[in-house]
């Protein structure tokens, strides 16, 4: 009962899964350590945190897109997404970075899965953890939400996002960072003279240095 294979025959195991494999065509093996499988859940905690990495990359993929399309005039506007919808009701004009709102709301709910996961990981009792079935469930659903989030934000995000070049050159040639380039050839006080005259009079860098 807790992996001593009493009363069942000794080729169970291995024939089980070989039967198994045949059926699905997976490499379905049987457990070296029938103890340490039935007392404990590694593997699933495991593959849910490598699905909880995802789900941190893909949030922050999500986000930059969101506020890189913000806009169109008091955003960052770097970005156009696709209109896969009509926009506000009370904003004529307005995109809802709707791919990237789902992607994050699915994010949530894969980082709370694995803690559930976790949890059941860390349950049950000497020989024996019975917490499969909600460890089982969670991780399921979090490999399909990722998955069906991907291939739609991919299809309906992603494929048609398209950069405002007028706005990014407009950003690149008056941003006052730029101004770290110069140290090493007029020294830092002067530099820092340059950005700030170039801030107070609405300048370029350019403009002021040269």
């Amino acid at each position: 009962a807790v992996g001593t294979g009493l009363n069942a025959h000794p080729d169970y195991a291995v024939k089980a899964a070989e039967q198994l494999a045949e059926l699905t065509g997976l490499p379905f093996v049987t457990s070296p350590n029938k103890f340490e499988a039935l007392a404990a859940r590694d593997a699933e905690v495991f593959a849910s945190g490598a699905l909880k990495t995802l789900a941190g990359s893909l949030n922050k993929i999500a986000n930059d897109v969101r506020w890189l399309a913000s806009g169109p005039r008091c955003g960052l506007g770097e970005l156009t997404i696709p209109e896969n919808e009509p926009g506000s009701s009370i904003m004529p004009g307005k995109v809802n970075p709707t791919q990237s709102e789902a992607m994050t709301m699915v994010v949530a709910q894969v980082m709370g899965n694995d803690v559930t996961i976790s949890m059941a990981g860390a349950s049950g009792n000497f020989e024996l953890n019975v917490y499969k079935p909600v460890i089982a469930f969670n991780l399921l659903q979090s490999i399909k939400l990722l998955g069906d989030a991907c291939n739609s934000f991919n299809e309906n995000c992603a494929v048609g996002i398209e950069p405002v070049k007028d706005k990014i050159d407009d950003f690149l040639h008056n941003s006052l960072m730029l101004v770290t380039a110069l140290n090493r050839h007029v020294g830092y006080e002067n530099a820092a003279k340059i950005a700030k005259t170039a801030y107070k009079e609405n300048k370029t860098l350019k403009q002021v240095a040269v």
